[in-house]
């Protein structure tokens, strides 16, 4: 067993390899029952799940201090995702390395477990140097659409992902028996799979649209199906990674369900400003690693401080 890894989250790492061998083979009865229908698209998923799950679990199984700087290499990706999708101005070259220098300065707050510069580097010192960095260049054209685009890149892509990170630096306790390796198990999972619960109840039950302008697809039946499940299986994959109340376990997985709604149909507002489907083609199947992150940058900092306000 690797050192200081709870064998609980050993067991769940287990049981999500478990899934993904689980849907391989029902897609291969798929296709061989009704080979006549296109399972390229799901294929493509699932592998893409395969590879996803591997390095994530890779790097949570092998140390803190790699996964730690795994999610800060997620956070760069998802940057500049983002920054690649957007008008932004030539002059502002320089400040587009600012963004990214919060990466490392960030996450570094965060593997020295300083919560206080943590919690308030990018939102307060960030939020007050990109103005005055661009300033400085002198260009007042869109002056105000660019220092808040910017800002608010460098808010969801860094500040919220990282708090993920940071749950990883939580001490075992009676209650979170499994530590920070099980808080981060228990969040990705929960808000991946609501993803994926929220479109199988939208296109089994689907009817009344939720946010028709900005998401078509999503509806009022796939969301309150998406929170129902994911509360159950909070219910279920509590006990094992963090041990919190029942009460607690159902109020957590309606809140990064809710959460993670959120952020999937802002990042689909995003998309649908700009004029993109997809924020990029590294995932097969899935598209950009923001596209895999958006329900996250809502559910992780939520999750972080109802942990860290009622445990910590």
């Amino acid at each position: 067993m690797p050192e200081g890894v709870d064998s609980s989250v050993l067991w769940f790492v287990a049981g999500l390899y478990g899934l993904l061998v689980f849907a391989s083979l029902l897609l291969l009865a798929l296709k061989r029952k009704l080979p006549e229908k296109d399972y390229h698209e799901i294929a493509l998923r699932i592998r893409s799940w395969w590879v996803m799950v591997t390095v994530f679990t890779g790097a949570m199984l092998l140390s803190r201090t790699i996964s730690i700087w795994f999610f800060g290499l997620l956070s760069f990706l998802a940057l500049k995702e983002y920054l690649s999708m957007i008008p932004t101005r030539r002059a502002d070259r320089r400040v587009l390395l600012w963004c990214y220098l919060t990466i490392p300065l960030q996450y570094y707050w965060v593997a020295s477990e300083w919560y206080g510069m943590f919690i308030i580097f990018i939102p307060v010192y960030v939020f007050l140097f990109l103005p005055l960095s661009m300033i400085r260049i002198g260009e007042t054209r869109n002056f105000l659409h660019a220092a808040g685009t910017l800002h608010w890149g460098t808010m969801t892509m860094v500040f919220s992902l990282s708090h993920v990170a940071f749950l990883l630096t939580m001490p075992k306790t009676e209650i979170m028996h499994a530590g920070g390796a099980g808080l981060v198990l228990y969040l990705v999972f929960l808000t991946q799979i609501n993803d994926i619960a929220q479109f199988c109840w939208g296109k089994l039950f689907g009817k009344r649209k939720i946010v028709p302008t900005v998401s078509p697809n999503k509806t009022w039946e796939g969301f309150i199906g998406g929170v129902i499940t994911t509360s159950l299986l909070a219910l279920l994959a509590g006990p094992v990674l963090v041990g919190m109340p029942m009460w607690a376990l159902l109020f957590t997985g309606a809140l990064i369900s809710a959460a993670g709604f959120v952020g999937d149909v802002t990042i689909s507002a995003l998309k649908r400003d700009i004029g993109v489907k997809d924020s990029g083609s590294m995932l097969p199947g899935h598209g950009g690693i923001l596209d895999r992150l958006d329900s996250l940058t809502y559910s992780a900092p939520l999750f972080f401080h109802f942990i860290w306000y009622m445990y910590y």
